[in-house]
């Protein structure tokens, strides 16, 4: 039988990668373009669409021509991107204006106008089980409303970042379930649009495109698009996800028991859910899995590699100048001083609230600070407690997961993100948690694996997402210290109790403009 293949893309902030993996799993090629964020006033973040295209079909193309397979060979396409953007079409599919990001800060307003359109926060919660946050695809179409009538009077049609690119492939307006879930206009518990919800607020229902399971097929290539990537026409494309949550897919997180943790420049803890559960105060993120039959929790932190690079950037100086003396990685420097302090940071605390936090305090005032720096500490301690703090507000969001059933049993951690690479953050991760820490393979491709899995499921080279999954190979794992159990059970609930007696101090901060 003919060895089939899948491309998984994925339309990220910084940029559109493309994956080309076979029906083992194995990464054949992979190829990477750039495009531009603009920031046309403080706190907002847009894109043009366009560029979007344009670096799909340059890495689309290169991945094919890498590869050299041939198009019959090709089963199907994934689709993965950034979520909660707003890309608003007139009734010809044109652009009407620059997409609005995930990273947009303008819509506070009109997101307290949807919690008290719908009667409260938990009424909103018993609409979508989430609460809106400024980010959300919801805001941005009352702040059209708002501020660009003449626009929002043209547009007919609002898509996220990869279902535009499905359109442009396909000629299809479709999105699936766990893109939609992060739009705040989404009944997550039944898997469909709140059409309650969407009248209350006033926004037309015609207006959201159909929504379908992750992995079904949504259309085919067109002759159009086949002449502009090479993919061939008639190609199936596939729901896939949105990005938080299909790359959690491709790390083989879709049941209870295994938990993911991403330590990128935010930090993502995440879990597949086999049943659907409520979402207490909102403190979580509760979408549409991938799998037709799961649903996906996960709790962001806003500072976690991110607050390890401000680290890095303004206090080691003297190791960026070792590493480059000695040719070698700065981060893998630091893991070797880290090495020389004890587990605990001799009770040195660091609170890594640097961005302000999201979860488990949703609070932009939060500050980040050193606690309980005595004349013991040098500069290998501080090192340490920045990472055993990003590690302990990891801690935080699964905390606040296991609250959602305490019965559950949690087996292990998959890691990724930048942080994964470092042997001394898994083991740390490993201590904290007390749970095996592994690595697996196709993780490091973020969410243009996952896509590309999805679509296998979709296009019959695997019969399920669990079965899909299968495919993946545990690269490292790393084992807890339990003799680590008391000292870092202790320093956690001490950490734990620093942001409430801190709070409003961090607040007179924000308020006199610290």
């Amino acid at each position: 039988m003919r060895k089939r293949y899948l491309v998984g893309i994925d339309i990220g902030t910084s940029g559109c990668k493309a994956i080309l993996i076979d029906e083992n799993g194995d990464v054949l090629a992979r190829s990477i373009a750039d495009y531009p964020l603009y920031t046309p006033r403080p706190g907002w973040a847009e894109q043009d669409p366009e560029d979007w295209w344009n670096a799909t079909v340059k890495t689309v193309s290169h991945i094919l021509q890498e590869s050299r397979v041939r198009p019959e060979s090709l089963a199907g396409v994934g689709l993965s991107g950034q979520m909660h953007g707003m890309v608003a079409l007139d009734g010809e599919r044109q652009v009407i204006r620059p997409a609005i990001l995930w990273n947009d800060q303008r819509t506070a307003k009109q997101c307290q106008e949807i919690v008290e359109a719908a009667g409260g926060e938990e009424r909103l919660l018993g609409y979508t089980n989430n609460l809106m946050l400024p980010g959300y695809t919801g805001g941005k179409i009352l702040w059209l409303r708002e501020n660009e009538p003449e626009r929002y009077e043209r547009t007919r049609l609002i898509l996220n970042p990869k279902d535009y690119i499905r359109l442009r492939l396909t000629g299809e307006a479709a999105t699936e379930v766990s893109d939609a879930s992060g739009t705040g206009l989404f009944d997550v518990r039944n898997r469909r649009w709140n059409y309650e919800l969407l009248s209350i607020l006033d926004i037309p229902k015609t207006l959201l495109p159909s929504c379908f399971e992750s992995d079904q097929i949504t259309g085919r290539v067109t002759r159009q698009a086949s002449s502009e990537t090479g993919l061939p026409e008639g190609l199936p494309v596939v729901g896939g996800g949105g990005d938080a949550v299909v790359q959690t897919t491709g790390m083989g997180v879709i049941r209870e028991g295994t938990l993911g943790v991403t330590i990128g420049t935010a930090g993502i803890v995440a879990m597949g859910l086999g049943k659907f559960r409520s979402n207490p105060g909102g403190r979580l993120q509760l979408f549409c899995n991938n799998s037709s039959d799961a649903w996906h929790v996960m709790g962001v932190t806003l500072s976690a590699g991110g607050a390890y690079q401000w680290y890095k950037n303004t206090l080691c100086e003297t190791e960026k100048v070792r590493a480059a003396e000695a040719g070698r990685d700065v981060y893998q420097l630091m893991d070797e001083d880290v090495m020389s302090s004890p587990p605990g940071s001799k009770n040195l605390i660091f609170l890594p609230y640097l961005s302000g936090e999201r979860c488990p305090y949703p609070d932009p005032t939060a500050r980040g600070a050193f606690i309980g720096l005595n004349l013991l500490h040098n500069k290998k301690d501080m090192t340490r407690a920045v990472m055993e703090g990003v590690t302990y507000s990891l801690y935080d969001v699964f905390d606040l997961i296991r609250n959602l059933d305490r019965d559950m049993t949690i087996a292990a951690i998959i890691a990724s993100g930048g942080g994964s690479r470092s042997p001394v953050w898994r083991q740390m991760l490993a201590d904290v948690f007390q749970l095996p820490v592994r690595t697996v393979s196709g993780s490091s491709e973020g969410g243009a694996y996952g896509a590309a899995l999805v679509a296998g499921v979709g296009c019959g080279v695997w019969g399920s997402i669990d079965e899909a999954v299968r495919v993946l190979k545990v690269e490292t794992e790393t084992t807890p210290n339990p003799a680590l159990r008391d000292v870092y059970k202790k320093l956690y609930e001490i950490y734990r109790g620093l942001y409430p007696a801190l709070r409003g101090s961090f607040g007179e901060l924000a308020a006199y403009g610290g």
